[in-house]
């Protein structure tokens, strides 16, 4: 409700109470909080889109179409029935002590035309909800971690996938997180056709929800601070692996799936890091964590 909407001869409590309710709403549409100052050392939520939006999606585009949550970003494909990818800041600022809500629900965000996929679309599948964004990164809050259930935040993962390899990477960037780093993250998916339980499968829902054929992460690592992006230089640690999206995957460590962000961006065509300066930019895509150049 705008000011202007606000008659004089409505009572004062009224007036305070619509103002009020004007301010919390547009806070929650912008998805993020107030930074503190430059020298702060207190971990902070920040711009889940600091490090740059990599496919330049938008609402104009139904195969890359931006859903901007307050708790991450996502770019979702509307025939895939899938997201491209998830991007969110992480620090301990967002965790707590919230009880896993393990509620899927389909995303009403998404335009009311479109299918929107639902919880019994992968019953008896063979695949797992994998989440993007995982739940133990959002439990600040109850809100926080229900919104990770949303299932354009969940794709068809292989369940050995999901529980074994993807999750013990999942553990180490809040190991990271809590030995006093903050991280930036952007997972995603590539290609058709996965091995779930139940063998090979390239889509579900008769033909509507597809089946990634890998799923990839970018974890850039930084200190707990601010000014996140000018505090990226050619020696920030950034972690990237592609793992394939089959059940023997698990029989390796997540380690063994490093490549680089260059690599990432040949395989997908996105502009990952783009506001980071173009020199450190080309010193960190190349880099291959845990090998010496």
């Amino acid at each position: 409700m705008s000011v202007k909407s606000i008659s004089v001869r409505r009572p004062l409590p009224t007036i305070v109470f619509s103002v009020v309710l004007s301010l919390l709403l547009s806070g929650c549409f912008r998805g993020s909080t107030p930074k503190p100052s430059a020298n702060s050392t207190q971990p902070t939520r920040d711009d889940h889109l600091a490090l740059g939006n990599p496919s330049g999606a938008s609402l104009s585009d139904p195969e890359n179409y931006l859903l901007t949550k307050s708790t991450y970003v996502v770019s979702y494909s509307r025939q895939r029935g899938i997201a491209n990818w998830v991007s969110w800041h992480l620090s301990t600022a967002w965790k707590g002590d919230a009880r896993r809500a393990n509620d899927f629900q389909p995303d009403p965000t998404l335009p009311p035309d479109w299918f929107a996929v639902k919880t019994s679309n992968y019953t008896n599948t063979g695949f797992d909800r994998g989440h993007l964004c995982p739940s133990d990164d959002r439990d600040g809050s109850a809100a926080d971690n229900t919104a990770t259930f949303l299932l354009t935040n969940i794709v068809p993962q292989a369940p050995r996938h999901n529980r074994e390899v993807w999750k013990n990477l999942e553990d180490y960037e809040r190991e990271l997180i809590n030995g006093g780093n903050e991280a930036y993250v952007i997972a995603g998916t590539y290609g058709t056709g996965g091995t779930g339980s139940n063998g090979y499968a390239t889509t579900l829902a008769n033909g509507r929800l597809t089946v990634p054929a890998s799923l990839w992460k970018i974890i850039v690592v930084l200190p707990t601070g601010s000014n996140d992006v000018s505090r990226i230089t050619n020696t920030t640690r950034v972690i990237a692996v592609n793992i394939p999206n089959t059940q023997a995957a698990a029989d390796k460590n997540w380690q063994a799936y490093v490549t680089s962000v260059d690599e990432l961006e040949r395989l997908t065509g996105y502009d990952f890091l783009s506001t980071v300066s173009g020199s450190v930019q080309r010193q960190i895509e190349a880099r291959i964590d845990g090998q010496v150049n």
